[in-house]
C-alpha cells in the first residue's frame, strides 16, 4: 500500500534530524533513516502497529522506533504518516 507523509509529519522529521544534529549529525541521520525505513514496514503490514491508546480508533496505529512514536492513518487507497512524537510527548486530543 502507498505511504504517504503528511507535512506535519515531515516537520516532525526535520525538527528530530535538527535537535539530534546539533550533538551528532551522524545519529541524526542514522536515527531519520531508521524512521523513514519503518514506512516500508507499515506499507507492506499496515495493522502490525498497535492502535494507539489515546485514540479510540482502530485505523490509527503507532510502529515504535525508540525513542519515537509513529503516528499513522490507515485507509483504504493508502496510509498517512501523521506524526512522529517522542514517547514523553503527549498526543493531541484530535489528529
Amino acid at each position: 500500500m502507498t505511504v504517504h507523509w503528511t507535512v506535519s509529519a515531515i516537520e516532525s522529521l526535520t525538527n528530530i534530524y535538527a535537535h539530534i544534529s546539533l550533538n551528532s549529525p551522524v545519529y541524526a541521520r542514522g536515527m531519520v533513516d531508521k524512521i523513514t525505513r519503518r514506512s516500508v514496514q507499515i506499507g507492506n503490514h499496515p495493522f502490525s502497529g498497535r492502535r494507539v491508546p489515546e485514540y479510540d480508533n482502530t485505523d490509527i496505529r503507532e510502529i515504535i522506533e525508540r525513542p519515537y512514536r509513529i503516528i499513522y492513518r490507515i485507509k483504504t487507497d493508502q496510509i498517512d504518516i501523521l506524526a512522529i512524537i517522542h514517547s514523553v510527548q503527549l498526543l493531541p486530543d484530535e489528529i
